[in-house]
């Protein structure tokens, strides 16, 4: 596994740019809450943390991962963010469903990325079981919402 021996929620916060000319979006997919949630808050104190300004986070819920990629598309069209964050999970259950809401999310969001000036961070998680997705959003992994908001303030330099 990818994150078995990291932590998602270490960085050196002085090898991080300052965050606060910045302007950040975060679209939250409201399905599995409980995690969601968590990497909400996760990537919201990392930005933070480095310094964002709260009222520089424009926070927009929609219902499912499929519907990121439309609503990532819309904040960037209406708020003009420097850097977009979109936030689901998605666990596996008994059908193919799983593979295609991966599978569109994952495509939608890449191409967000190659369609418009914004950098959009991939933070979904897509795991088996929903222990996975509880260690992976601030659990015995770390966060992958703070990994994806230190992503966020690079790319939003970079953008720039």
């Amino acid at each position: 596994m990818a994150t078995e021996n990291k932590n998602l929620s270490q960085y050196d916060k002085a090898t991080i740019p300052n965050a606060k000319p910045f302007r950040f979006g975060i679209v939250v997919s409201e399905w599995n809450h409980e995690i969601t949630e968590a990497l909400y808050k996760g990537a919201e104190e990392a930005l933070l943390d480095c310094g964002a300004l709260l009222e520089n986070i424009t926070r927009w819920d929609v219902p499912g991962s499929f519907e990121l990629t439309y609503g990532a598309k819309k904040l960037i069209e209406k708020t003009r963010p420097d850097a977009v964050i979109a936030i689901g999970s998605v666990i596996q259950g008994e059908t193919k469903h799983f593979d295609f809401v991966c599978q569109a999310t994952a495509q939608g969001i890449m191409d967000l990325n190659t369609q418009t000036d914004t950098p959009v961070i991939f933070c979904v998680l897509t795991d088996n079981t929903l222990q996975q997705a509880l260690d992976r959003s601030g659990g015995k992994h770390g966060n992958k919402g703070t990994e994806a908001a230190i992503a966020a303030i690079k790319m939003a330099v970079l953008s720039q």
